[in-house]
């Protein structure tokens, strides 16, 4: 185990160096980033990131989402995946915000997942983010490189969740979702992974290692 977390440490710092930007959803305020993660579900960040602007000077407090017709909330994001579902939610989580919370997002994760459309990710990426309070947000990138690295056989995000909390610092639990997401658009991405190019290649348990497609 120890060996373990020495390794893992050594690959999130690793990654750490590799990837210096801040993640796409790394929104700032609590209220920006729940509700940049929500829509994100099902999309792109990029996709979300083009509506979010609009969206935002529309709906700029709880109040004025609260108050909106769902159907007006779908219309400015209808470009994303699940638009009108998402509509749903974000009208309910405003509501519930202004009701239970006092307009404020709130800072524990029982608080956060009892809100409409937030799940454990959603919620990790708003304690890490905006709250600066270690949480790891395992989404289908950190899911799938996780369980490639051999860090977890699990077969949920909860259970790879608990896994890395045994496995990494919790200084470097921050840094999990902020680097595994641009590794795994870049480097170790679905399907094949681009193992040749790999910075932590090293200390990975996936096999075969791929190699550089030839060139004619």
């Amino acid at each position: 185990m120890i060996f373990m977390t020495e390794s893992a440490t050594k690959v999130i710092q690793t990654l750490g160096k590799c990837y210096t930007k801040k993640g796409d959803m790394d929104l700032g305020s609590p209220e920006d980033t729940i509700l940049g993660v929500l829509m994100s579900a099902r999309t792109t960040d990029k996709q979300v990131l083009r509506v979010f602007p609009a969206f935002r000077k529309k709906f700029h407090t709880w109040t004025s989402l609260a108050k909106a017709d769902v159907a007006d909330i779908a219309a400015s994001i209808n470009t994303i995946g699940l638009y009108k579902s998402k509509a749903k939610a974000i009208k309910g989580l405003a509501q519930k915000v202004l009701k239970d919370f006092g307009g404020k997002v709130p800072r524990t994760m029982g608080e956060l997942t009892s809100l409409p459309g937030v799940g454990r990710k959603t919620a990790s990426c708003v304690l890490s983010y905006s709250f600066h309070v270690p949480a790891i947000a395992v989404d289908t990138h950190v899911f799938r490189i996780v369980r490639r690295l051999g860090w977890s056989k699990g077969k949920t995000p909860e259970k790879v969740e608990q896994d890395l909390k045994r496995l990494v610092p919790e200084r470097l639990w921050g840094e999990i979702n902020r680097t595994m997401v641009q590794f795994g658009r870049d480097i170790c991405i679905g399907g094949t992974p681009r193992c040749w190019k790999c910075p932590v290649a090293k200390w990975c348990a996936f096999t075969p290692k791929t190699s550089a497609p030839k060139t004619a």
